[in-house]
C-alpha cells in the first residue's frame, strides 16, 4: 500500500510550458531589485496626467463598421482591446484577447489568427486535474506571448446556477470549490508565461438572457456561500492581474458600478491589488464608476461614451474625481502589469503563424485534456471499450465524419485548417457555427484498421436506424451548439432524441457521444448501451473521443455538473426572462438543490465511470495544524490502469443544503493496487458565512465526512467536532 499526500484540492500543480521566446528586457524606472510597489510607485511619479489617463481607457482593436469604428494604431488587428503604453518611461502598451480556451479572433477580423483550442472549460473541470488546468492555461499564455498579446480575457468562474445558460462551457462548473480551483489553477498557467489573465465575469452573470441590464436578486449570505466563494477561491489560486466586472446588475447596482461587489468585497474582505476592467460595453459612467471601483473602461466604443476618455479628463479637471483617484487606478494597474512580468517580459512580435515545434507541442496538451475530460455516463455490460470483434460499424451524426463542435462568441478560436463545416447557421455574431478538423469517423478508423466503419448522416433517422440493424456497433454523435448572447434548452435540437430511440431500438449495441455546452436531458438513456459526454472537446477532439472509446485511454472524467431527468427538477422550469432575475434557491446551486429537495437526477455531480473498479474504504478526519485532513484508502478493483478521483463531502445541519464539496483528488492507480490519500480540506466549506464579521465561522456542530467516487457515492463516512480556534485561515472568524 503506497500512500500518497494531495493539497487542499488536487495533486500538487507542476508549471508545465514551452519557454517565452521575448527576452526579458528592464525598463526604465523599474530596477528589477525594487519591490513591485516600488517600482510602481516609481512609475508614478514621473508621469503626467494625460499619461496616466492613457492607462485607464481602452478601444476595440477591431475596424467595427456598425459605430463607425478604426480601430486604434499600435492595435493587433482582429483582436479584442488595445491600450497604448508609456513608451518614454518603459510602460509597454496593452494588447488584449479573450482567450478563455484558447487565443481567439474576432469575427470582424480580415485574417484570423488560427491557434490551438482547448477543450471547453467545463471539460477541464471535468477532469478534475488542477495540473492539466494549469498546464492548459500555461499553453494558451504561452501561445499568447508569441501572438503579440499581453492581457487575456480569460477566467471564467461564473456559477452553473442556469444550466441552460449559453455560456456554461466557458465556466468552471456548478461547485465554488471546483470551479475556483481550477479556474483559478489555469489563470496560473497563464500568468506563469508573463501574461496578465482576468478572471470574470464578476458577479452573478450565469445567464445570456438580458445579461446587459437584467438584475441578478440573491441574498448576500447566499452569495458568499456561492458565486462569490467560486471568485474567491479563483482569486487566491490564480492570484489574476485583473477582475473584469460583468454587464448585470446585482441587487440593483450595474457589476461595473457596485461599491459593495468592487470595494467591500472584492478590496476590503478580499485584499485584491490587482485592477478592475470593465467588460466591453460595461461601462455607463464616469463618476459613480470610478466611485465604486472600476478601473479601466474596457472596448469603446460598445459604451455609450468614453467615459473613462473624454469623460475622465473633463472629470479630474473640474476636480469631481480627485487625482489620488486617478493615481489609485493607475498604480494598480501597473501593479498588474509589473507582478506579472509585462515590462521585464515584453512581447516583441505578433506573427499570425506560430512555430511547428510549438503547434504540436500545444496539441498534446489539448488533447491530454481532451481525454481526461471525457465523462463515460454509462456502460452496461462493458459495452465500451469498442471490441475488436466488432467488424462492422456505422457511426452516425454529429458531423463526426468531419470534425468536433466548439462553443460560440467572442471565446471562439479559430482553427488550423478552417471550419471543417462551413456554412452551418449562423455564420455571424455569436457564430459562426465551428467544427474543428479532428475527425472522430477518421480516427476511429486508424484505430480499427481491421473493421469497416461507415457513416451515415443524421438527417434520416430511419436511414441511419437501417443501418445500425446491419451493424455490430453503433456510435451516435449527438450535439448542441451553445454560445454568448443566447441560452440554449435543455433537450438536443434538431430531432436527435427521436434519433437515438430508432438507433437504439435498432441495434442495443448502440453508444452515445454528446457534445454539447453543458448538460442536456437524456430520456434515451434507458435504451443505449454506453453514453460519453465529450462536451467541446477541442482542435484534438476527434482523436480523444475515439481513445475513448476504443480503449487506448481509459476514461477518467467526472461530471462538474448535474444532468437532471426534467427541468421540473430544476428550481426556476422557465428560463427567467427579462428584467429582474430572483435566484431563491440562493446557495444551493445544482447537486445541493438536488439533495436538498432530495431529487434523483440522470447523472450526479462528480459522477464517472471507468475501464476498471475503485473501491474507497477507511475513512478518518483530524485537525492538523490548523487544517481538517481527511485519510482515506482507495484501491483499483479491476484489471486495467486508471485514475480515480476521489470526493470528500462534508455536510451538517442548518446549511444551505445537505452536503457540501470540501475537497477532491486525482489519483492513478495500477491493477490490485491501494493507495492512502491524505486531502486537506477548504476550511470554508466546513464553515457558515458571518455577515456581520464578513468571515467563516466554522461549524461548532459535528459534521459528517464522506467519501466516494460521485456525490451520490457514499462509500465511506465519519463524523468530526472541530474544536473552537483549532482552524487556521485568513478569513475566518477570530471570536
Amino acid at each position: 500500500m503506497r500512500s500518497l499526500t494531495l493539497s487542499a484540492t488536487t495533486l500538487a500543480i507542476a508549471a508545465v510550458a514551452l519557454p517565452i521566446t521575448a527576452q526579458p528586457v528592464a525598463a526604465p524606472l523599474a530596477d528589477v531589485a525594487r519591490t513591485t510597489e516600488e517600482r510602481v510607485a516609481a512609475l508614478v511619479k514621473k508621469m503626467t496626467t494625460e499619461e496616466k489617463l492613457t492607462l485607464i481607457f481602452g478601444q476595440f482593436a477591431t475596424d467595427f463598421p456598425p459605430k463607425k469604428f478604426t480601430a486604434p494604431v499600435g492595435a493587433r488587428e482582429g483582436s479584442a482591446g488595445y491600450v497604448p503604453g508609456i513608451p518614454r518611461l518603459g510602460i509597454p502598451g496593452q494588447w488584449q484577447a479573450d482567450a478563455g480556451i484558447g487565443v481567439a479572433s474576432q469575427g470582424g477580423a480580415k485574417r484570423k489568427r488560427e491557434r490551438t483550442a482547448l477543450p471547453s472549460n467545463l471539460a477541464t473541470a471535468a477532469t478534475w486535474n488542477q495540473e492539466l488546468a494549469q498546464r492548459g492555461g500555461a499553453m494558451i499564455g504561452a501561445e499568447a506571448h508569441a501572438s503579440g498579446f499581453n492581457v487575456l480575457l480569460a477566467g471564467g468562474v461564473n456559477l452553473t446556477r442556469e444550466p441552460r445558460n449559453g455560456r456554461n462551457f466557458e465556466y468552471g462548473g456548478e461547485d465554488p470549490l471546483l470551479a475556483g480551483t481550477m479556474v483559478g489553477a489555469q489563470i496560473a498557467g497563464v500568468q506563469s508565461q508573463h501574461v496578465i489573465s482576468t478572471v470574470k465575469h464578476f458577479a452573478m452573470n450565469d445567464q445570456e438572457t438580458d445579461r446587459n441590464a437584467g438584475n441578478a436578486v440573491i441574498d448576500e449570505k447566499a452569495a458568499y456561500l456561492s458565486d462569490l466563494l467560486a471568485f474567491e477561491i479563483a482569486l487566491e489560486k490564480g492570484d489574476p492581474g485583473s477582475v473584469m466586472c460583468a454587464y448585470n446588475r446585482v441587487n440593483g447596482p450595474l457589476s461595473c458600478e457596485s461599491p459593495w461587489l468592487l470595494t467591500e468585497v472584492l478590496r476590503k474582505a478580499w485584499g485584491f491589488k490587482g485592477y478592475v476592467m470593465s467588460d466591453w460595453g460595461a461601462t455607463h459612467s464616469t463618476e459613480a464608476a470610478s466611485a465604486a471601483g472600476l478601473d479601466q473602461q474596457s472596448g469603446y466604443p460598445f459604451d455609450k461614451e468614453p467615459f473613462y476618455g473624454e469623460g475622465m479628463r473633463k472629470a479630474i479637471a473640474e476636480r469631481r474625481i480627485p487625482i489620488a483617484r486617478l493615481d489609485e487606478m493607475v498604480s494598480r494597474i501597473l501593479y498588474a502589469m509589473v507582478r506579472h512580468g509585462l515590462l521585464d517580459h515584453p512581447v516583441t512580435t505578433a506573427p499570425y503563424d506560430l512555430p511547428a515545434a510549438m503547434v504540436a507541442h500545444d496539441a498534446a496538451i489539448s488533447r491530454a485534456d481532451a481525454v481526461e475530460g471525457i465523462v463515460l455516463l454509462k456502460n452496461d455490460r462493458s459495452l465500451l471499450p469498442v471490441a475488436a470483434a466488432a467488424k462492422r460499424i456505422v457511426v452516425i451524426g454529429g458531423h463526426a465524419d468531419k470534425g468536433v463542435l466548439a462553443g460560440g462568441g467572442s471565446s471562439l478560436v479559430y482553427p488550423r485548417g478552417g471550419n471543417a463545416v462551413p456554412g452551418v447557421q449562423p455564420a455571424y455574431w455569436p457564430g459562426p457555427v465551428m467544427y474543428y478538423p479532428s475527425s472522430p469517423l477518421e480516427a476511429l478508423r486508424r484505430r480499427l484498421p481491421g473493421a469497416t466503419i461507415s457513416y451515415v448522416d443524421a438527417g434520416d433517422p430511419a436511414a441511419a436506424a437501417a443501418a445500425a440493424r446491419s451493424a455490430d456497433f453503433a456510435i451516435v454523435f449527438a450535439t448542441q451548439w451553445a454560445g454568448e448572447a443566447f441560452d440554449v434548452s435543455l433537450n438536443l435540437p434538431d430531432n436527435q432524441d427521436a434519433l437515438i430511440e430508432a438507433v437504439a431500438a435498432a441495434n442495443p449495441r448502440t453508444a452515445v457521444v454528446l457534445e454539447t455546452g453543458g448538460a442536456v436531458l437524456t430520456p434515451w438513456a434507458p435504451r443505449v448501451g454506453a453514453i460519453l459526454a465529450a462536451w467541446y472537446p477541442g482542435t484534438e477532439g476527434g482523436e480523444a473521443i475515439a481513445d475513448v472509446l476504443t480503449g487506448r485511454i481509459n476514461p477518467s472524467g467526472h461530471l462538474p455538473v448535474t444532468f437532471p431527468t426534467s427541468v421540473e427538477q430544476l428550481p426556476h422550469r422557465e428560463m427567467p426572462g427579462k428584467g429582474e432575475f430572483r435566484y431563491t434557491e440562493g446557495a444551493a446551486v445544482g447537486y445541493k438543490w438536488f439533495e436538498l429537495k432530495r431529487l434523483s437526477p440522470a447523472f450526479a455531480f462528480g459522477h464517472g465511470l471507468s475501464y476498471t473498479n475503485f473501491r474507497y474504504t477507511g475513512l478518518s478526519a483530524s485537525v492538523k495544524d490548523g487544517v481538517v485532513i481527511a485519510r482515506f484508502n482507495v484501491s483499483n478493483t479491476g484489471r486495467r490502469a486508471g485514475q480515480a478521483v476521489a470526493q470528500v463531502y462534508a455536510g451538517t445541519n442548518g446549511w444551505e443544503a445537505p452536503r457540501r464539496l470540501a475537497g477532491f483528488g486525482k489519483v492513478p492507480l495500477a491493477p490490485s493496487q491501494t493507495r492512502t490519500l491524505t486531502i486537506a480540506l477548504d476550511a470554508r466549506t466546513l464553515s457558515d458565512f458571518n455577515l456581520a464579521g464578513s468571515c467563516w465561522r466554522p461549524s461548532s456542530k459535528p459534521i459528517r465526512l464522506t467519501i466516494g467516487g460521485s456525490s451520490s457515492d457514499r462509500a465511506a463516512e465519519t463524523t468530526l467536532t472541530i474544536p473552537a480556534g483549532a482552524l487556521k485561515g485568513t478569513r475566518l472568524c477570530r471570536s
